[in-house]
């Protein structure tokens, strides 16, 4: 059996002839499939520190839970923790998106599933925070990687005329793993509510199981002809990547990634936190017991993350027609500035609480909806010797400055002061206004087939 699980006999069989939806084959969809769930259990591994952060710290810190002190160590560690992922996940991009193109993509998709998943599993058993950090740090590293793989095999194995259609399919992953953490959150957060010291390392726990299908599916599925024939063995290097025929290509991808990895970690990342604060201040909050007061700000944090995640699957699958029709810059100007109008309104505005929370799902329709569309931009953008490298670089790159965003938003509030929060939000929104300036140095790739 080789590294990638697949036996000899499968490697080179041909291509069922059979078509299906969008003129694509059987196989074609099954590669689809398997990047998908990929990528939708990458982003679940992804966030579960979001959801649980509020139990985990104070417990790994001997805090009690709910007191000043936890809330403030929350916001604090939140922050901190999302950028040293958000590192991680850069780190993990870069080297893996290489390895991609010397080693395969199936085989790197195959031990960065591993990898992130075996990270997140670990944290459930944490003794501290120190442990904590390197299991997301392993973790990290897999999820990083995971993308440009997962990305670049789809662009090469489905037909040129569906590659944005596919693209943006393999994003609606993204709306559908966090929906998943939210419910496996609510579920066994509700189940254990009685004890949130330990509910968090069964949420931590249940990373496990999703990525372990994941492995499966991935294993059934072969090197893309295009990698094989034209980038099997090449020795890439990342300088390449600045030679003057892909200079402009490397930093039209950078820019437009930067963007929205700030905006999206900055808004996403205290999600639940904000969610909390606002549930808080509904009227008759403190007259609950302990208990109830847990649960209904959990009931925010569903519901938040809900609108969110509907947002995001209805704005990824509009970039198709948008991406199609008008363009890729086209597409990135509307996103982002659509994008900034809605993050300044939620939070700028005097809303009441209830109305602010459905701000979220705006915010999904367009920051989280312009992701939709990296799945295809980035690849375009780059020759198949060097396609993982680049689409890796690029977005995981972003990453490392978009790391900046959540770090410094945990350092502003952790004061845990409501009205300090959500100016600190709203001047999130300016990033993506910075964004739709930007877009005319943006690379236009509408109509270009992959260059080999």
């Amino acid at each position: 059996m080789s590294v990638a699980g697949n036996p000899p006999e499968l490697k080179d069989a041909p291509l069922p002839s059979r078509m299906g939806p969008f003129g694509m084959s059987r196989y074609q969809w099954l590669v689809l499939f398997a990047a998908w769930l990929g990528w939708g259990f990458d982003m679940l591994d992804g966030v579960l520190f979001s959801f649980v952060s509020s139990n985990c710290i104070p417990t790994l810190l001997h805090i009690p839970i709910g007191s000043l002190a936890a809330k403030r160590a929350t916001m604090e560690w939140t922050g901190t923790l999302t950028s040293i992922l958000l590192l991680g996940w850069a780190g993990g991009g870069l080297l893996f998106g290489k390895i991609a193109d010397s080693l395969g993509r199936v085989r790197t998709l195959l031990i960065t599933i591993l990898m992130y998943a075996v990270g997140t599993a670990a944290c459930a058993f944490a003794p501290n925070i120190e442990t904590l950090i390197l299991f997301r740090i392993i973790a990290s590293l897999g999820i990083g990687g995971e993308w440009a793989a997962g990305a670049t095999m789809v662009s090469e194995v489905v037909p040129e005329n569906r590659r944005v259609e596919a693209g943006a399919l393999l994003y609606t992953a993204a709306p559908f793993g966090l929906t998943v953490a939210t419910l496996a959150n609510a579920v066994i957060t509700t189940h254990f509510s009685a004890h949130p010291e330990v509910s968090w390392r069964y949420v931590f726990l249940f990373g496990l199981v999703p990525a372990v299908i994941a492995f499966g599916v991935s294993a059934l599925v072969r090197e893309p002809e295009r990698w094989r024939e034209r980038g099997k063995g090449a020795a890439a290097h990342m300088r390449e990547l600045f030679s003057p025929a892909l200079r402009r290509a490397t930093m039209s991808g950078l820019l437009m990634a930067i963007i929205a990895l700030i905006a999206w970690w900055s808004t996403n990342a205290f999600l639940p936190i904000v969610a909390r604060s606002l549930a808080s201040s509904v009227p008759g909050f403190h007259d609950l017991t302990a208990v109830q007061a847990r649960k209904l700000q959990e009931h925010w944090v569903l519901v938040a993350s809900m609108l969110f995640n509907l947002g995001g699957l209805i704005g990824t699958l509009l970039t198709v027609p948008v991406a199609n029709n008008w363009g890729r810059r086209p597409m990135y100007g509307s996103y982002f500035g659509l994008g900034a109008v809605a993050i300044l309104a939620m939070f700028g505005l005097p809303l009441p609480p209830a109305l602010r929370i459905v701000g979220y799902f705006f915010v999904g329709l367009t920051i989280f909806g312009a992701f939709g569309s990296f799945t295809y931009y980035l690849p375009e953008l780059f020759p198949t010797r060097v396609r993982a490298m680049g689409a890796g670089f690029c977005y995981n790159l972003g990453r490392i400055l978009a790391a900046i965003g959540p770090f410094l938003v945990g350092q502003v509030t952790q004061a845990g002061d409501p009205a300090l929060v959500l100016r600190t939000m709203m001047a999130i929104g300016f990033v993506p206004l910075v964004g739709a300036l930007l877009v005319p140095l943006a690379v236009e790739t509408r109509g270009h087939t992959l260059a080999d």
